[in-house]
């Protein structure tokens, strides 16, 4: 499947389960540290919206940096209201400007990982299609600022509940859905996977 259309079936079901969120957990913390689930859905909108000038602007007051341009767009964001964030994320089905780059790649990836980083503190898993969490397994290893091809040098990534497999090395297994979380530097996910890897993965994620 085009990984245009798995960014817009996810963002569908991120802004589905994003209405089902009460006020209070809106604040909640999130895998993304110092971040609440406001501030996650944030940054993830918070490119939509910008005409190709606006996004110039942003990116020549973060003097080109993009972690400085992600910040600019946080702060911009974070003080909006729930349902306002959730309507950009209707109102823009498909990943643009930034997260549109490489195919749909960065936003598919952005949007997939960002939905987990807010279910699993809150204790709200849910079954992510196979199709939809296989493709992000396999694009994650082309995308560099996730980091996963860095955290699996020496390692064999293998999926107990996907045929997929990645790396040469001493192995980690376990459901694909932590795989994929793990190995983009999400601590918290380790504790789901097993292997004589494990401790060597776990000293490459955060503290999240």
């Amino acid at each position: 499947m085009d990984v245009r259309t798995l960014a817009r079936e996810e963002r569908a079901d991120f802004a589905d389960f994003l209405e089902t969120l009460t006020p209070e957990q809106w604040d909640q913390p999130t895998l993304c540290t110092g971040w609440n689930v406001r501030s996650v859905v944030a940054h993830v909108v918070s490119y939509d919206e910008l005409s190709g000038c606006q996004l110039a602007r942003r990116l020549a007051r973060a003097r080109l940096s993009l972690s400085r341009a992600n910040e600019i767009g946080l702060a911009e964001y974070r003080v909006r209201a729930p349902e306002e964030l959730i309507g950009v994320l209707r109102r823009h089905p498909q990943p643009g400007r930034i997260l549109g780059k490489f195919g749909g790649m960065v936003g598919f990836l952005d949007g997939l990982i960002h939905h987990q980083d807010i279910r699993r503190p809150l204790g709200l898993p849910r079954t992510i299609p196979a199709a939809r969490l296989r493709r992000a397994l396999e694009l994650s290893l082309r995308a560099p600022p996730i980091g996963v091809s860095r955290r699996l040098t020496g390692l064999r990534a293998v999926a107990t509940d996907l045929d997929w497999t990645s790396g040469n090395g001493i192995e980690v297994r376990g459901p694909a859905e932590a795989l994929l979380l793990a190995l983009a530097g999400r601590r918290a996910a380790a504790d789901d996977l097993t292997g004589p890897g494990l401790d060597v993965l776990i000293s490459r994620t955060t503290v999240a």
